[in-house]
Order: C-alpha cells, then structure tokens, then sequence
C-alpha cells in the first residue's frame, strides 16, 4: 500500500549569534513532529469493521511529537467531503482500544449517519493499563487532532469514553482551538481519585501502602515500573499500577482526573451519556459533573446529560453500551445536529 505521511508540526532551532539571520533559511531544522500514515488492515478485527454501505474505513499508524506509536480507524462517509464533513475524535477507557466497543461499534454508525470517525489507541491501551502518566495521554489526542486537521476536516467533536472522558476534559480545557467545536463524554465518572479510594480500593491500610510504595519508586526513579502493592479494581481483582499513574490519576493529593474540576473549564458544548445499566458508574456521577458545570465561574456553553434506557441488570456490558449501540449513535448524532453539526 502507498505510504501517505505528513509533518504536521515544527519548529525551527538554529545557532543564535549573527550567522542566525543569513543561515536561517537554510539551516532550519525540524526539532518535533505528528506524522502519520494508512496502513492494511490488522487481522482478527471483529465484526464492527466490515464494509459499510456508502461509508469508507482506513486503519493508520500515527506518530506523537514524542515518538509514541499510535494505531488508529478513519470511518468516513463517502458523499461528503473533509471540509464539509463533522469529525468526531474517540477516545477509549482503561485498558481499552479502537477495536473495542463503544469506539469500535460507533465508528461505522457514524460514518452512515454523515459524520467522521477517528478512533486511536492511547498509550494505555490494552494490557499498558494503569502504567501511563496522565499528562502524555494529551500528546496522543494531539497526534489525533492534527491528523484530522491535516486531512482536511474544519469542525472537531472530542469524544472520550470512560478513563478518557477525563483525559477529553483536560484537553478540552486546555486546548481552546477554534476548530473544535464540542465535547461527548461516554460512561463518564466524577472525581476518579475519591473513586479510587472509596468506591474501588475501599480499604485504607491498602490505600496507605499503595502510598508509600509509589513515593519510593518516585525517590528511586522508577515511576514506571509496576509497584510492588497492587491496586484493587472494579473487576474484584488486584492489579498492577505504577507510580506515575496512581500519581496522576488516584490519589487526590496529587492526582489531576477529577472531572468535576475540568469539566468547568471546557468553554465547549458538552453532552454526557450514561447507560442505565452500567455497573460501573454510579447513577449519581453524572449529576456530580452536571453541578460543576452549572457552578459559578464555568465557562461551558451548555451541557446536557442523556440517560439510555437498558432493562438489563447492571453489568459491565452496560459500561460499555453493548446491546445499546444504535440508541448511543441516535443520542448522539441527534445531539450534534442540534448544535448545527
């Protein structure tokens, strides 16, 4: 397959001192870039990645301005161009990954539904869960962004799933592109550090050890090396964590993952969306981030939560929309329609 790849950012570095002015043109040189390209397809995709009807699907291989690796899914609907064309950017939970639902189960409908898709892999995606610093997710989401830019598309929708709901708010909040014009927030938590302490550890002996353990790996340079006390999950087991992610994401004295700081600094649009029968979420989460948003001081245009019928028990099937796939396309796409999208 042709290899298609473009530089999407530079900076120029030069010596400084009076040979700047003459050697300038040519002797700039890039320090950093995005690059990305299409690729074939990966094999033992499931069925969310077959051909759909007057909708076109291309798989990438991006590059981060720091180098990290990134494989990606384009759905595109084949009667519009870029230009005229809504791109909505996915971004998936813990552990999670394109191929995965809600992402890989809403890339297609999208696409039949006049909208594009773009659907990444974080750099903690699949088994790299709970290993990542929380603040390198944000140059994955660049890579994404300025891919999207640089094939063509004028309107950006940031969608994040789960852990990257909160990973989309911090972007958001800190990203005032003109060129992204709203915010979807799936399965979304509130304060994922009170979480983590209360709702998933639920055990502060744990908790304290979990503590101590990642400061010594901080004292001794090692924040990415699993810690030698392992972190209680929603899944009943116990898992491993590194330094640098229960810093950044599970302890409230240094963690940023509380939504319900960010989430009234998003100076965009912002829809959430829960499944009734997500067991992992708590019903009264959602309200947690709809409070701040509405507090004094937010910046966010307007917000609407959507609750999705499900008969079924709680499970985490339900966390991630499954058996509910149309109904999220429809809240969603819906929902960008009314925000003349």
């Amino acid at each position: 397959m042709q290899r298609l790849s473009a530089v999407l950012l530079g900076i120029a570095l030069s010596s400084t001192g009076g040979a700047f002015a003459a050697a300038t043109a040519q002797t700039a040189t890039v320090a950093a870039s995005i690059r990305y390209e299409f690729v074939a397809p990966p094999a033992g995709l499931s069925d969310d990645f077959k051909p759909g009807d007057k909708t076109d699907l291309k798989f990438l291989a991006i590059q981060a301005i720091d180098g990290n690796k990134i494989d990606g899914a384009l759905w595109q609907p084949q009667s519009k161009s870029a230009a005229d064309t809504t791109m909505v950017v996915m971004i998936h939970g813990s552990g999670g990954s394109y191929r995965r639902a809600p992402e890989s189960a809403l890339g297609g409908r999208l696409a039949a539904k006049g909208y594009a898709a773009l659907a990444i892999d974080t750099r903690q995606h699949d088994d790299k869960i709970n290993t990542e610093n929380f603040f390198d997710i944000r140059r994955d989401i660049d890579a994404a962004v300025y891919t999207a830019r640089s094939l063509g598309y004028r309107k950006l929708v940031i969608q994040g799933h789960s852990l990257g709901n909160i990973q989309v708010q911090f972007y958001a909040a800190t990203n005032w592109d003109r060129d992204i014009k709203a915010v979807m927030l799936l399965g979304a938590f509130g304060n994922l550090p009170w979480k983590t302490r209360n709702i998933l550890v639920q055990n502060e002996e744990s908790f304290q050890q979990l503590i101590a353990s990642a400061k010594q790996a901080l004292s001794e340079g090692k924040l990415d090396t699993p810690l030698n006390v392992k972190m209680h999950y929603f899944t009943g087991q116990e898992v491993p964590v590194t330094a640098q992610h229960f810093f950044t994401y599970r302890w409230d004295k240094t963690s940023i993952a509380d939504g319900t700081q960010w989430i009234k600094r998003i100076p965009y649009p912002v829809l959430l969306v829960r499944d009734k029968a997500d067991a992992l979420i708590q019903p009264f989460e959602p309200y947690m981030l709809l409070d701040a948003a509405h507090s004094e001081g937010s910046l966010v245009k307007s917000i609407e939560f959507k609750l999705l019928p499900n008969s079924n028990a709680p499970s985490l099937k339900g966390h991630y929309f499954e058996g509910n796939e149309q109904a999220l396309t429809d809240t969603l796409t819906n929902w960008l329609a009314a925000q003349g999208l």
